[in-house]
């Protein structure tokens, strides 16, 4: 689903609608590639920095600006002739992809190994440049998805088309509220469902989970397993330790982490949807060791559970956990932290705050857990820096 851009004053002529041709630059966070067009006016030399759509980098292209005025920092565009086209390139396998169509999927245009280059790259620019980090960065192929003659669609378990009535159905084009109609998402599962009330249950190894089928659950089907996976094998929590799960959802990480602390650990789950942890307190309800808490992370923490903690999990939305979450993340002294990222600057900022307070970035591992989109899932060990670690 995508969000309309925010209404704003226009700051002088519009440039919508004209035509330049470029040399593409590199990826950016956010599905574009970067591009410099000519202004005009008084300064000949002078550029404007355009993010544009549908195209790779190193390629020639013609774009045409589709948000931007001459007051702007930056304009917006699409790639709607490929003059010179990138060896990645390939031929979009879903119809309604391109410029001024449907705007669920960015790189329908990009073989899929080049899609997750691009994500790496992202990544490591965000952490480069909010962090400070040079880091390698790749990205991880997701089993679960379809098989290989259909590799990157089938995977989303969940999809919302909006009705035009009559039985058809439409996407929305890419930042705006118009509706493109489509006979099928080609990146929906053939089974997915779209949002709608009641509660459905969902199996990850040996345990059940109740969720609302209009709540949070990973979207990609192995995304529950290899992300409970990554974070046991990174945290190594042992029996006896005390762990602190932040944003827990319905619990997925919790009854994992309960298992592996057992009987004489503790878990606390946080999380602020009351629905959601209505559902955590019944998946979790046989773990006399778990206790699960509402309320937003950050007033939760400042208000209770004040002791040290041995680990943390940390599962934000897409806008990351911010300093104040960081802050009162550190002051419980735990010996490492795994963050689970959405966002990949959100998190290489949340790594910076980390990184004020003796905590560094020991490991990192990346997901394609979004095909054909610019999404990628990130998950971080942070781990304390002091001498006073066990």
């Amino acid at each position: 689903m995508t969000r309309s851009p925010r209404q704003r004053r226009p700051r002088g002529r519009s440039r919508v609608g004209e035509r330049f041709e470029v040399e593409v630059g590199p990826v950016a966070h956010g599905g574009h590639c970067v591009a410099r067009v000519p202004v005009g006016g008084e300064d000949p030399d002078a550029t404007r920095v355009v993010f544009v759509r549908h195209a790779i980098p190193g390629e020639r292209v013609v774009l045409e600006i589709t948000e931007g005025t001459d007051g702007d920092r930056f304009w917006r565009a699409d790639a709607v002739e490929v003059l010179a086209s990138s060896p990645d390139r390939v031929e979009p396998p879903c119809p309604f992809a391109g410029p001024g169509r449907c705007g669920g999927c960015d790189f329908q245009h990009v073989d899929l190994a080049a899609q997750r280059a691009l994500k790496a790259d992202v990544v490591r620019e965000q952490l480069r440049r909010l962090a400070g980090l040079d880091l390698p960065v790749v990205v991880e192929h997701v089993p679960g998805d379809r098989p290989e003659n259909d590799a990157g669609l089938r995977w989303r378990t969940r999809v919302q088309y909006v009705d035009l009535g009559e039985g058809r159905r439409g996407m929305r084009r890419h930042r705006s509220r118009s509706v493109i109609e489509v006979d099928d998402c080609r990146i929906a599962h053939p089974e997915a469902r779209e949002p709608r009330s009641g509660v459905l249950t969902e199996r990850v190894g040996p345990h059940e989970f109740e969720v609302a089928a209009d709540g949070f659950w990973q979207v990609h089907p192995g995304a529950p397993r290899v992300l409970v996976e990554t974070v046991l094998s990174m945290l190594e929590p042992a029996p006896g330790e005390s762990v602190l799960d932040l944003y827990a959802g319905v619990g997925l990480f919790a009854r994992f982490l309960g298992d592996a602390v057992g009987p004489t650990g503790r878990v606390i789950a946080v999380e602020g949807d009351r629905t959601a942890t209505d559902h955590a307190q019944a998946n979790l309800a046989d773990l006399p060791g778990v206790e699960v808490a509402c309320g937003a992370v950050a007033d939760v923490l400042a208000a209770a559970y004040p002791d040290p903690v041995d680990l943390v999990v940390l599962d934000p939305p897409r806008e990351g956990a911010r300093r104040p979450v960081v802050e009162q993340v550190v002051a419980r002294r735990p010996r490492a932290v795994a963050y689970v990222a959405c966002d990949p600057s959100a998190l290489a900022r949340d790594v910076a705050f980390f990184a004020e307070h003796g905590y560094r970035l020991e490991a990192l591992r990346a997901f394609d857990l979004f095909p054909m989109t610019h999404h990628v899932e990130c998950v971080a060990l942070l781990v304390r820096t002091d001498s006073d670690l066990r």
